[in-house]
């Protein structure tokens, strides 16, 4: 052992300090905060009385430790959204399923390495719907004496995207989850955590961006709003998407982009050459294909050029044009525009064949009544509910990972999760009649070093949906997608298996089909 060591320090000394991380430690205080936002005044859940939380910025290689300690009467967890947590799965943070709530008046440690990434994520609440104020940004700067594979920025902003709700959103999910109706919609998005002047009593409340001409600023967008996908353009301005979920990608112009929850996108902002004697909105606006409601409402930041004799003359004001809210044909086109760089510093490491194939429909059902009750779901005798291959997923009151290792998962989960949809039908077409879904907490089982492919087939069950999906732990390749029903025959020949997109949150198609592939290195649940 002495040996062991000797060499292990050896090995450090020898390594470059370029390549050798730092701890970086925080400290996040749960606690309420009253906030105003549309002249309403409530009591919100955040870290350390931000709104949105503090930014977490470390460098690839560095150590991360963040204490998280509860001052509120909710249970909490924060999930770090995108980090890989390799050999760390402790430190995920999704609630009953790698760790038991933090309660009110404890703590816990969050303990991780960053390893092999680098780019914007975010970090949220993950644990019912406290997420929708208890967020912030990751900011991942490349190691020392490394650079971007893009012009270096004169200046970077975080711009987060979340939803402002006049009423306590935990009240709204509870209302939800008893009634089996669709919660209710939030009532504003928001930009750094301001609604922004298009909203009634609100133009106080109004991000702005301050630019000088001629210059390139790095914008980090992360949505973290509940569950909008969103349209966001610059009038009068180009942006330069670079990177998606933190990975670099192969440079593209786009005068719109649309971002789902949970992903972020690096984007070049190159200002005009010269004052512009005009101010510009930033605007962010739902993509909703499903039925029922949505907050169909528009935020704004203002893009202002520094005026070089600080003039405060009145100048006119420029809107983006947004695509309208069902503009399936955009992000369709707008997706597949997404290419990763797959060169020898950054190569796309897709796997070319596979061990493993699954095929998981994505989408809403119901499920009954229960007895002696009305309820308003699709009737008054169901509820929404959604599934995947027809599970709907129970949480445990153990956390799964605590009773795994712990040898103790025997009546906590099951290992049948289904690997194809238990009833084939048109998917996509005309819906079954039976509509009911089942419920359980189902794993599957992989083995290490499996490669995985993951085809996510979009139902049209009680409506057409994009769904966002997230997959913990791992990065994956998305090799491939489409409308309608995905073809095992067909479908495959047309697979980019050179330099697809690689991500960590993907929106399936409303009607239509993704596939993604994977590696599973990372041992955990």
């Amino acid at each position: 052992m002495a040996a062991l060591l000797f060499c292990s320090f050896c090995v450090l000394l020898l390594l470059p300090n370029s390549a050798v991380g730092i701890t970086r430690l925080y400290t996040f205080n749960i606690t309420y905060q009253n906030i105003t936002r549309l002249c309403n005044t409530r009591s919100v859940v955040t870290v350390n009385g931000k709104f949105p939380g503090p930014r977490l910025v470390a460098r690839e290689g560095d150590r991360v430790i963040v204490e998280v300690v509860n001052h509120v009467s909710y249970n909490i967890t924060i999930h770090w959204h995108g980090i890989r947590q390799l050999t760390s799965g402790w430190a995920d943070g999704p609630a009953y399923v790698t760790q038991c709530p933090i309660q009110n008046g404890q703590s816990y440690n969050y303990n991780f390495t960053i390893t092999g990434q680098r780019g914007t994520l975010l970090w949220h609440a993950h644990i019912s719907w406290l997420r929708s104020s208890v967020y912030g940004a990751i900011i991942i700067l490349p190691k020392r004496n490394e650079s971007y594979p893009f012009q270096k920025p004169y200046e970077e902003i975080p711009i987060l995207f979340g939803e402002w709700f006049n009423v306590d959103p935990e009240a709204i999910i509870a209302q939800a989850l008893q009634t089996g109706a669709g919660p209710n919609v939030s009532d504003a998005y928001t930009i750094n955590g301001l609604p922004g002047p298009l909203y009634n009593c609100s133009s106080k409340d109004t991000f702005k961006l301050k630019v000088k001409p001629g210059k390139t600023y790095l914008l980090r967008l992360i949505n973290a709003a509940l569950n909008d996908e969103l349209f966001f353009s610059i009038a009068n301005h180009t942006l330069t998407v670079v990177e998606a979920d933190a990975i670099y990608v192969k440079p593209f112009d786009t005068d719109t982009l649309l971002i789902t929850p949970g992903q972020t996108t690096n984007v070049l902002l190159k200002t005009k050459p010269a004052f512009p004697n005009a101010i510009f909105f930033m605007s962010a606006r739902p993509y909703f294909t499903g039925i029922g409601n949505f907050d169909n409402s528009t935020t704004a930041a203002i893009l202002e050029y520094k005026h070089p004799s600080n003039s405060s003359t009145k100048v006119p004001l420029f809107k983006p044009t947004l695509p309208p809210f069902n503009a399936t044909g955009f992000v369709a086109n707008f997706t597949r525009k997404f290419r990763s760089l797959a060169n020898a510093k950054f190569p796309a490491n897709v796997p070319q064949t596979v061990d493993r194939n699954f095929l998981f429909t994505v989408g809403l059902g119901t499920n009954p009544c229960p007895a002696n009750n009305t309820c308003q779901g699709p009737t008054n005798t169901t509820k929404f509910a959604a599934s995947i291959n027809n599970v709907s997923f129970e949480l445990p009151s153990v956390a799964l990972l605590q009773s795994y290792f712990f040898g103790m998962s025997n009546g906590v989960f099951t290992v049948d999760f289904p690997q194809n949809p238990p009833v084939p039908f048109n998917y996509t077409g005309t819906p079954p009649n039976n509509t009911m879904v089942s419920n359980g907490t189902k794993a599957l089982i992989l083995r290490f070093n499996t490669s995985v492919q993951l085809v996510l087939q979009g139902t049209s069950i009680l409506g057409a949906e994009s769904h966002p999906l997230h997959l913990h732990g791992y990065n994956f390749f998305v090799v491939g997608q489409g409308f309608g029903n995905y073809d095992p025959n067909k479908d495959p020949a047309k697979f980019n298996l050179v330099d697809p997109i690689e991500r960590k949150t993907v929106g399936v198609p409303a009607g239509g089909w993704i596939a993604i592939r994977f590696l599973a290195d990372n041992p955990g649940m």
